[in-house]
């Protein structure tokens, strides 16, 4: 099965869903390391291009930071592109998922946590599920603080901040480490990534979704409609 990642950064997303059993091509307006096949073009131009009937779901990323504290801060200068993407997913009739942050309008169907998963970050993202379901998990409790600066104070923890500079946020090895990530050692990009444990946790209720012969039948009506 085949899964289009929209707004693919590193692909961090993608390889979990690559390990749960899909094969993934990306798309952003950037060239990254991401490890599958990848275009370099807008999220809009790639399904107004793409055979999408090749594809069995899509994934998307849109930019965070206009729904964050920073847009308040510094004038929101970052595209809002939740609701437009909601749309077309809407119309294409593919199951999709769209993740954010906290703040952004995306529907918390799921909300994944790095401690669910044993790593070494905190990084609570939301997902939004369409057309398709699966249970949410118990959101587990924190073994204790994110490790870092905080007011003059040295603070020691479990998890890192992977994003940003200084502040005793930890090293490019370190923060590849608890993201699960060993392909990339840009820093923004490990900044701007998903854990992959998050999409193959998510990859593995989607293929269960796909192999329902309702599921099947709904994807075959639909793409068969639209050709």
């Amino acid at each position: 099965m085949r899964g289009l990642d929209l707004f693919s950064c590193a692909g961090g997303i993608s390889v979990g869903y690559h390990r749960a059993g899909f094969e993934m091509v990306g798309v952003d307006l950037e060239p990254h390391a991401y490890p599958f096949e990848h275009h370099v073009m807008g999220w809009e131009d790639a399904l107004d291009t793409f055979d999408l009937t090749a594809f069995d779901f899509i994934h998307a990323s849109p930019p965070c930071q206009g729904y964050t504290a920073l847009a308040a801060v510094h004038g929101n200068e970052w595209p809002l592109l939740i609701e437009p993407v909601r749309k077309r997913l809407d119309a294409i009739g593919l199951p999709y998922v769209i993740e954010n942050v906290q703040g952004s309008p995306v529907r918390r169907d799921l909300t994944l946590c790095g401690e669910m998963f044993g790593l070494g970050v905190i990084r609570h993202r939301y997902f939004e599920l369409g057309g398709w379901s699966m249970p949410a998990p118990a959101h587990k409790p924190h073994r204790g603080r994110v490790a870092g600066w905080r007011h003059g104070e040295y603070f020691d923890g479990p998890y890192f901040a992977v994003y940003g500079e200084g502040g005793g946020k930890g090293t490019v090895a370190q923060w590849q480490e608890a993201m699960g990530i060993n392909w990339t050692a840009d820093r923004r990009e490990l900044a701007e990534a998903i854990p992959p444990a998050y999409g193959e946790y998510i990859g593995r209720g989607l293929l269960e979704h796909l192999r329902e012969p309702v599921a099947v039948s709904h994807i075959q009506s639909t793409t068969e409609g639209k050709s």
